[in-house]
Parts: structure tokens; sequence; C-alpha cells
């Protein structure tokens, strides 16, 4: 189960929006206790892909790792990764399967002409063959 505070989903959803047409990417920090997580902090980063940011995101290494210290400088876990999907729905496409990480919880946000619609969290499997939807508050 991912538990997101109020303050960082509200910047989720704000960055989404802003970005919109484009695909936003950030990473979410906060705690993990006996499995749930609970989402403190939400830090927007730059989508790094160089083709059409509407249908793709990408993140740079230095920028995950940046985030994992950002975490640690806080005395907190780097949970996972959010990004929004413009209009359509907010499931694990394959490409976001292929470069997902199986220790990270992926929130994904539809964002249907401009305006948040809902979302999902994702689980990928170690193998990164497919992904377990994820218990979601916010």
């Amino acid at each position: 189960m991912i538990r997101i505070d109020p303050e960082p989903w509200a910047a989720m959803v704000a960055h989404a929006r802003q970005t919109y047409p484009n695909e936003c990417c950030g990473a979410m920090l906060g705690s993990l206790d006996s499995g749930d997580k609970l989402v403190r902090v939400a830090l927007p980063l730059e989508n790094a892909f160089a083709g059409a940011q509407a249908a793709r995101y990408e993140l740079r290494p230095e920028d995950l790792l940046a985030a994992d210290k950002a975490a640690r400088e806080r005395h907190m876990d780097l949970i996972g990764i959010y990004h929004s999907h413009p209009d359509c729905d907010a499931y694990f496409s394959t490409t976001d399967l292929r470069n997902s990480c199986p220790w990270y919880s992926f929130v994904v946000l539809s964002i249907q002409k401009g305006e948040f619609h809902h979302a999902n969290s994702w689980l990928p499997n170690m193998e990164q063959t497919e992904a377990a939807k994820e218990e979601l508050t916010y």
C-alpha cells in the first residue's frame, strides 16, 4: 500500500497539469513501514526524453541519484517515481515496465484535457515482465 500526504499529492497534480500536454516525472520521498509506504515529499524532475514528451518520459541517472541523496539528507527513503499520462488512462505501459525498477512504486496520473482525472500505482516484478496494481490512497 502507498499513501501520499496532501501536500506532495497537490504538488504532483500541479506538476502534471503544468507540463500538459507533455508527460511530467518526479520522485516520491517518504518512509517505509512493514511494506506500507508514506510519501511526504514530491520532488519534480525534468523529463529528459529527447523525442515527443507527450508520449514518453525519461529520467537521467544522475537525477535519480540526486533524488536518492535528497531523500537520505532528509532521513527519508526514495519510495518511487511518478509520471503523468496526458489524455489517456493511468496504466503502466510496456515502455514504463521496461524502464522500471522493481524496488520502487510507480504512480501514474491520468491528465485529461489538462485536468487531473485519476491515478494508479504499480509494482513491477523483478523480471520487469509485469506490474501489479498497488493500493493507492491520497
